[in-house]
């Protein structure tokens, strides 16, 4: 089972009633966060999920209201008893950005693990996470990330006996693991049934839409997208400044055939964040206004 919450929607500045945008993943207990904007910790108290599991922080880039959360998050983690260090990826930049902010939070009990990723597509993998990253367009180096949980095919134990396998052998053919054993070669397929479909989300806040962006999100369970404004008046001043508006978000979550699209990262301006929506589930009829601390549970299907 995944936990999904869209920790805040706004944009450039907290509002009393919308936290910058952050989105927290919790899968088998462990957890993982996308941005770090002023009072992420703040909200990630009201929602009541804690810290102390907290193993990744993956940053978008570098603007503030991205990133200026992390020194009192990462204190308020420390205040939890964390021991174990704590990865946090983003691209160029990431070790001189972090160290500066750390400068107001010394003495943490827990290692840094920094990913200082190239500004390229890669993949990766941190604990339960496997994470896909793609560089977009907003000015500045800028990744968008897709999070993968996937699965093992089933383990078919009459197939096991049927091609004569060991059963000291079982455990690490159903992992993936080819197995010698003199002349003999035993290969995971000899034991496992079909592939099955794992879960995937999708984070892309700020910059321009591209194909790669496509690419990335393609066929995920949930997207979480930036529509800085609702109103297709507003295009020209999102571009001229690298962001989109909701209706350029579903044409991406149209292209990449996800299931689901949350909007966030709304300006301070877009106060009616309903005007727009349609034009939005016109293109994608899936499309929902995200809210702060909006969660949804995926689960695994042998669909």
């Amino acid at each position: 089972m995944l936990d999904i919450c869209l920790l805040g929607t706004g944009g450039m500045l907290p509002l009393p009633n919308r936290f910058l945008t952050a989105m927290l993943v919790r899968y088998n207990g462990r957890k993982l966060l996308i941005d770090c904007g002023e009072g992420t910790q703040v909200t990630m108290k009201l929602l009541g999920w804690g810290y102390k599991t907290l193993d990744v922080i993956c940053l978008t880039h570098y603007h503030g209201d991205h990133v200026t959360g992390l020194p009192g998050l990462l204190l308020t983690i420390n205040n939890s008893g964390r021991t174990e260090p704590i990865t946090i990826v983003g691209p160029p930049g990431l070790r001189k950005v972090v160290n500066g902010l750390l400068v107001v939070a010394q003495d943490l009990n827990f290692d840094i693990i920094f990913k200082e990723l190239p500004n390229k597509e890669q993949a990766l993998e941190v604990g339960e996470f496997n994470i896909s990253v793609t560089p977009v367009d907003h000015g500045l180096p800028c990744f968008a990330y897709a999070i993968e949980f996937k699965r093992q095919p089933l383990f078919i134990v009459d197939k096991a006996k049927e091609n004569k396998i060991p059963q000291k052998y079982w455990k690490r053919l159903q992992y993936g693991e080819t197995v010698v054993e003199g002349e003999k070669v035993y290969k995971p397929s000899m034991v496992q049934g079909d592939k099955r479909r794992g879960l995937k989300v999708a984070y892309f806040t700020d910059g321009r839409p591209n194909d790669r962006v496509i690419n990335l999100i393609k066929d995920a369970d949930l997207f979480i997208c930036e529509g800085l404004y609702g109103d297709l008046e507003s295009q020209s001043q999102a571009a001229k400044y690298k962001h989109m508006i909701y209706s350029e978000a579903a044409e991406l979550a149209k292209g990449g055939n996800v299931k689901e699209l949350w909007l966030t990262h709304y300006s301070p301006a877009n106060v009616n964040i309903k005007e727009g929506l349609n034009n939005a589930k016109a293109i994608f009829s899936n499309t929902k206004l995200g809210k702060d601390r909006m969660t949804k549970k995926l689960n695994f299907s042998d669909d």
